[in-house]
């Protein structure tokens, strides 16, 4: 009875340690941004609110997961300044993409391609921007909230060339590669 009960402590010690070390590989909040005004826009940051922040996104594999979302790089669009890559804005129909900032590693992935997979589908789009996830809430970043650290901030030719349309464009769940 007492050996099988030490097994058993000792199983659960390393369950929980195993646990915990992959806790600490994941990517959790940095901080937290709470602005103190509100903006009009609908997605745009409320005064009070607390938005996490992240230094880091997942590890990059050959198949990593990531949230689409949808975003203008044309000078007025949703994306705020231009793009942090080039210093360029870039039409919707240029297929580029803004990474978070975890994946767009200081910009070191500026300027390359990345294959997204979804929907079926495969698209090369090239990497012109940083989803910013340590700041936001200002006119830079077009008084939104800082990005998740999963995301895949893509222009309408991404979405259109992946065959994303209608209602599921906005946040689409993808895979994503360097090319």
């Amino acid at each position: 009875m007492l050996r099988s009960t030490s097994r058993l402590l000792l199983l659960a010690i390393a369950a929980s340690h195993l646990l915990l070390a992959a806790a600490g590989a994941g990517c959790g909040p940095s901080g937290t941004l709470r602005p103190t005004q509100s903006h009009a826009c609908q997605d745009c940051c409320k005064a009070g609110q607390a938005y996490p922040t992240y230094r880091c996104s997942p590890p990059v594999s050959s198949s990593t997961r990531a949230v689409m979302t949808l975003n203008d790089f044309d000078e007025g669009g949703d994306g705020g300044d231009p793009s942090e890559c080039d210093g360029a804005f870039h039409r919707s129909s240029e297929r580029v993409v803004a990474l978070s900032t975890g994946w767009y590693s200081g910009g070191s992935r500026c300027g390359k391609n990345i294959r997204i997979r979804a929907n079926g589908r495969s698209v090369l789009a090239k990497v012109v921007d940083e989803c910013d996830t340590v700041n936001g809430c200002d006119r830079e970043h077009a008084f939104q909230p800082p990005c998740r650290n999963n995301v895949v901030d893509a222009s309408q030719a991404v979405w259109d060339a992946l065959g994303i349309t209608g209602e599921e464009v906005g946040e689409y769940n993808i895979t994503w590669s360097d090319a």
